[in-house]
């Protein structure tokens, strides 16, 4: 009687994968690579501005549409971006707005964390951003310092850099543009500035001032494109090209002319 109770578990058990194998048969195919090849064009969603990712320069356009279109070139396809100005305005994709018909990745702000993965596919992580402290000289720390903090082109956690400010006793003017925050430093006005990391490299470069990370307290992300769930065989063929694009130093070129030297 045991055998036969056995027996008939056992059917079941394959019964229910002879199920699953059928039910598999009937999903629909993985086609968004040949989408792309057909059509002739990747399409990316992005930001009308989020610099130093995208700037609405032709001229520069940012260290993600140079990607983009070092990716396109890679899958022998063109690129069409469709501008989304929500895109990076907080680190929660589903805010975004986005569908399928708009684009077949996402740019521009996408950070490589839990809740983006449970709504987008992340492509290879390509740089680190949070935020950054940039100033003529090193300083031993910020008490009564004068802050200037530029903040509007990211949705890091403002909360969180604004209760660290505090408690550290610095002096904050929040200024609107990074010529704001540029002019403030060289005039004295700021002892220092704060601005997203891959800005702070850059303007940290250019004017022969030093850059930092803030504090580990306040988060870090990974970077990384979008794509969205079930898109395999397109992901596969961007992480390829990732990896050879990586290999061959045309994404650390890329972030050489807009960022500077990486933060360590």
């Amino acid at each position: 009687m045991a055998d036969y109770g056995r027996a008939v578990r056992n059917f079941s058990g394959v019964g229910v994968v002879l199920v699953l194998l059928l039910a598999v048969t009937f999903l629909p195919p993985d086609n968004s690579l040949e989408e792309v090849q057909a059509a002739g064009s990747l399409s990316a969603c992005v930001p009308t501005s989020y610099p130093p990712l995208v700037t609405g320069d032709a001229d520069r356009p940012g260290i993600d549409i140079e990607i983009l279109k070092a990716v396109a070139a890679h899958l022998k396809v063109g690129l069409s971006l469709n501008t989304n100005d929500a895109i990076g305005k907080d680190f929660n994709p589903l805010n975004w707005g986005l569908n399928r018909g708009q684009c077949q990745v996402i740019a521009g702000g996408v950070v490589d964390s839990d809740q983006t993965r449970s709504f987008l596919e992340t492509g290879p992580s390509y740089a680190k951003t949070g935020w950054a402290l940039i100033s003529p000289q090193p300083l031993a720390d910020l008490k009564g310092r004068n802050i200037g903090v530029l903040t509007l082109i990211s949705g890091l956690d403002r909360i969180g850099l604004a209760t660290y400010l505090r408690s550290a006793g610095a002096h904050v003017q929040v200024v609107r543009r990074q010529e704001d925050l540029v002019a403030g430093i060289a005039d004295h006005s700021f002892d220092a500035g704060i601005t997203e990391a891959l800005l702070a490299t850059r303007l940290a470069a250019d004017n022969h001032w030093t850059a930092a990370w803030m504090p580990p307290q306040l988060a870090r992300y990974n970077l990384a494109f979008g794509l969205w769930k079930g898109d395999l065989t397109l992901k596969r063929a961007i992480d390829d090209a990732f990896a050879d694009l990586t290999a061959d130093g045309t994404i650390a070129a890329i972030l050489a002319r807009y960022a500077g030297a990486p933060l360590n």
